[in-house]
């Protein structure tokens, strides 16, 4: 395989459908594109049923060409991350591993426009975050789930208003920021850095008011990453949990007990800000985020010092702060099925507190004056007359 035949099976996939998320280049299967979080198959000449462990790994050599910090990671982790562009046409992250002795490659489409607040329809909350001059700024979920993406659309207000100098650190880059107001330095992991704690620690000494870093992966990046936000900078990163609370943990999980008391000062000191983000179905096809927000507040903070407690969850905290621009998954949910954006199954599936979001939903539809329940012709037994009872 050539790579002229290589650009022509990812053009081929790009053009099968529309909204098209990811590719999947898996041997034993046809070639597939994911679309609405569904796998497609696609048709291409000459035809492939089935791919070839020799297809898929001289599909995955090729995108790979040569590199050896790459082909060392390969060998060494199983698998490696890289980016990748096809002409103008498209840009990509890509993950290609090992699975049972044959490699697999999945390319993530990386949208060339970066997007803004107000096109990702978020809520309007979100444009006071780019205004924070230092702290914590986290985006927690899923992979997937589009967390890069709306990191993205604050540093884009970031650009727009700000003369500020802002270092990303990135694995790999995903949106290229065009020199705007602020001036941007986007940094790459193995190309310009080994690994995000070094590049993070690097980038206190190149004077920027904003740093960018990936992922909060390990220990020693969520230290430095304090750090850089006690000492003046905004600091914005990403955290794979389920939700904002827990978000919180995982910041104090990665350091040892005899540590924590600390950690959960300088995290009051710190954070700002924590987004959850989930993708849901949207009737009629596509995909919609349901988003959770929490901000430092009294009680937020109270809940990083001593700990959540009975009625004092950070889920609690949230869903009583929505004068403050907060939300919980569940409200947000019960907002899209209101908005006729997402099913009841939907709804149900995804939130976090399924007796909080039926009861949510039973009040949608009675506002609505549809039926609560599929229960019907429900009565009281009729007491069984005795046809003898007068001759006794």
């Amino acid at each position: 395989m050539k790579q002229s035949e290589i650009d022509y099976w990812i053009a081929a996939m790009l053009d099968t459908a529309g909204n098209v998320s990811d590719l999947n280049v898996t041997v034993g299967r046809p070639l597939q594109v994911e679309t609405s979080g569904m796998l497609t198959p696609v048709a291409i000449t000459p035809e492939v049923l089935e791919l070839t462990p020799f297809q898929t790994e001289v599909f995955a050599l090729n995108l790979i060409g040569g590199n050896k910090r790459l082909l060392d990671d390969l060998a060494r982790n199983g698998s490696c991350d890289l980016s990748y562009s096809l002409g103008d046409k498209a840009r990509f992250r890509v993950n290609i591993f090992s699975q049972k002795g044959n490699l697999t490659t999945v390319l993530r489409i990386l949208p060339t426009e970066i997007p803004t607040i107000t096109g990702l329809n978020l809520p309007p909350v979100f444009h006071q975050m780019p205004k924070e001059l230092n702290g914590f700024i986290l985006v927690t979920g899923a992979t997937g789930s589009g967390k890069s993406t709306t990191l993205a659309s604050l540093l884009r207000q970031i650009n727009e208003e700000r003369r500020v100098h802002v270092v990303t650190l990135e694995d790999p880059i995903e949106f290229e920021h065009q020199h705007l107001q602020a001036t941007f330095n986007q940094r790459e992991l193995g190309n310009d850095f080994d690994t995000f704690a070094n590049g993070l620690r690097a980038a206190l000494r190149q004077a920027p008011k904003v740093i960018l870093v990936g992922e909060m992966r390990d220990r020693e990046t969520m230290e430095i990453g304090l750090t850089a936000a006690e000492t003046g900078h905004l600091v914005m990163s990403t955290l794979h949990t389920v939700d904002a609370g827990q978000a919180i943990n995982r910041c104090l999980g990665m350091f040892d007990k005899d540590e924590q008391t600390q950690i959960r000062y300088r995290l009051v000191d710190t954070i700002r800000w924590v987004v959850g983000q989930r993708l849901l179905p949207k009737i009629g096809g596509g995909r919609v985020a349901a988003l959770e927000v929490m901000r430092r507040n009294l009680r937020v903070s109270d809940a990083i010092l001593n700990g959540e407690s009975e009625g004092k969850t950070f889920y609690d905290i949230i869903e009583d702060g929505h004068a403050l621009g907060m939300q919980t998954f569940d409200q947000h949910i019960l907002e899209l099925y209101q908005q006729g954006i997402i099913t009841e199954e939907t709804a149900m599936a995804y939130c976090s507190r399924k007796s909080a979001v039926n009861r949510g939903l039973d009040q949608i539809k009675t506002a609505k004056g549809e039926q609560t329940t599929k229960i019907v012709g429900l009565g009281m037994d009729q007491e069984e007359v005795d046809p003898y009872a007068d001759f006794r």
